[in-house]
């Protein structure tokens, strides 16, 4: 399996980037877009790699913010057939704390393209859809101030919007989860995957005891992790001094598994 970073924080490779996440997976056989970025900069990069986005077999939308959905459009453009996986939750409105719209654009929810999932759904042979519902929170978690919009009231963000992608390849489970908005540590125990690829959403964390408890608990695992987006930076540095295992995948890299 290979996973090229088309949009992420940083780059190491001189590329163009932006607040935001899209990854290219490629399997033995399906060419897989997880996320879009907030615009159409996932695409530009795309085609600064040689990779055709037109050949993607299926898309999925991590959760409704726009930095991870903001590209959408762009994708149903460029790419003709592809039907793209997203929570029934998703378009719901969000915002951030300080009352800033943050979620998808409410236009493209009637497209015919989209599929809504919830629970546990299954897209093909070795390629599933896990969402939270009906999971105990194992691990405190904050929502950082994120909101959401419920029959006319703003709440509190529960991320039920959220899901992640579990493949698997040859008997390895490989999950990738956009924000990690439901807690990383949580997720991890949910799934027990082989291998987590996304962001853990510790950007506002600063390093310290309980960055550093969280990390000794991830590095208790059996997983191999390489993250990105809104982990941060210096999170990452911080973590990476306690956990070697840890890598990070930046905008124009790719990985192998």
């Amino acid at each position: 399996m290979r996973i090229t970073a088309l949009t992420e924080n940083t780059t190491e490779l001189g590329f163009p980037v932006e607040h935001g996440l899209s990854l290219y997976i490629e399997t033995g056989n399906r060419k897989i877009l997880f996320d879009s970025g907030q615009s159409a900069l996932f695409a530009e990069n795309a085609a600064r790699l040689g990779i055709d986005l037109g050949r993607v077999d299926f898309a999925v939308l991590s959760h409704g913010h726009y930095d991870h959905g903001g590209g959408l459009k762009k994708f149903l453009e460029i790419n003709t057939h592809a039907p793209v996986y997203v929570s029934r939750y998703a378009f719901e409105p969000h915002f951030n704390a300080e009352g800033k719209y943050i979620g998808l654009d409410k236009s493209l929810g009637n497209n015919p393209r989209i599929v809504f999932t919830g629970g546990a759904y299954k897209i093909c042979s070795g390629a599933e859809l896990y969402s939270r519902e009906g999971r105990e929170t194992l691990f405190k978690t904050s929502a950082f101030g994120l909101k959401a919009e419920r029959n006319g009231n703003i709440i509190t963000d529960d991320f039920r919007h959220e899901h992640y992608l579990m493949l698997d390849e040859n008997g390895r489970k490989i999950l990738f989860s956009g924000c990690s908005h439901s807690g990383i540590l949580n997720i991890v125990n949910w799934f027990k995957p082989d291998f987590l690829v996304g962001g853990f959403h510790f950007f506002k964390l600063s390093p310290g005891e309980e960055l550093e408890s969280y990390t000794r608990l991830l590095d208790k695992t059996n997983a191999r992790y390489y993250t990105c987006h809104c982990t941060g930076a210096e999170q990452y540095r911080f973590m990476k001094t306690i956990m070697p295992r840890l890598r990070y995948i930046s905008t124009g890299q790719s990985i192998e598994l």
